[in-house]
């Protein structure tokens, strides 16, 4: 309701006094509604990053890379051979970094071979220049080390190993061991690996992919021999 408020004039009368306008009223004030909290957008979960690429150098060898393996009159010199530092996978299912000497003219192809091992997960007990053994073959085999070049004869031989041309790998000579015709073999941290078929991390068997990886870039198998058996062994001519 509205009410009229008297006033005095100057010259003594009264007149009403008209209420202040509607604009000057004062009216509760309203406070904006907040807005929306907006969703936030989830991150994408990182992919989990696997197993480093197979990679792999090659270096050229000196006299002093191979002071045990190598002596005067082998069939060929230190320059004839090549060191390759390359990644394998191992017997923990994780990769490591190894070391294998061969002559200059496989390492392309030891490259590919060991490239496909390393994709295949095939396991490897461990790869050093058989130098780090002194030159012994036998210590070697019984570290279960995977070696090439190492200048000796065959075994039961006169005659040069291909091993000492750098033309042969043995490649985890524990669970592959070399087993004579009569079913013998001279290393007894062996003696569970000697019959094929069989199913054990790191056993080569006939016509694996191990074994097709070697005849991919021409290599044989000494598991194939008549007689006794090299399980362990590869070279380019098969023997």
């Amino acid at each position: 309701m509205t009410v009229a408020v008297l006033g005095l004039t100057a010259c003594g009368g009264t007149q009403a006094v008209t209420p202040a306008p509607a604009a000057f009223q004062t009216e509760a004030s309203v406070s904006p509604s907040p807005p929306a909290p907006s969703t936030p957008t989830p991150s994408p979960s990182p992919t989990p990053a696997g197993p480093p690429k197979f990679s792999a150098k090659v270096q050229k060898v000196s006299r002093a890379d191979v002071p045990h393996s190598w002596h005067s009159g082998c069939p060929v010199s230190p320059g004839d051979l090549r060191k390759i530092t390359m990644t394998y996978w191992g017997f923990d299912g994780k990769p490591h970094t190894g070391q294998l000497v061969v002559n200059q003219s496989a390492a392309k192809d030891m490259i590919t071979v060991f490239a496909k091992l390393y994709d295949y997960r095939y396991p490897i007990r461990r790869m050093q220049p058989v130098d780090v053994y002194k030159g012994s073959d036998n210590d070697s085999i019984d570290a279960d080390n995977t070696s090439a070049f190492n200048c000796r004869n065959a075994t039961g031989s006169s005659s040069w190993s291909e091993h000492a041309y750098g033309l042969a790998v043995d490649v985890n000579p524990r669970e592959n061991p070399y087993v004579y015709a009569d079913g013998s073999n001279a290393h007894r941290n062996a003696d569970a690996f000697v019959r094929r078929p069989l199913k054990k991390p790191g056993v080569i068997n006939p016509g694996d992919r191990v074994v097709r990886a070697f005849a991919s870039v021409g290599w044989g198998w000494g598991g194939s021999w008549s007689g006794d058996k090299d399980y362990q062994h590869f070279s380019e001519n098969g023997r």
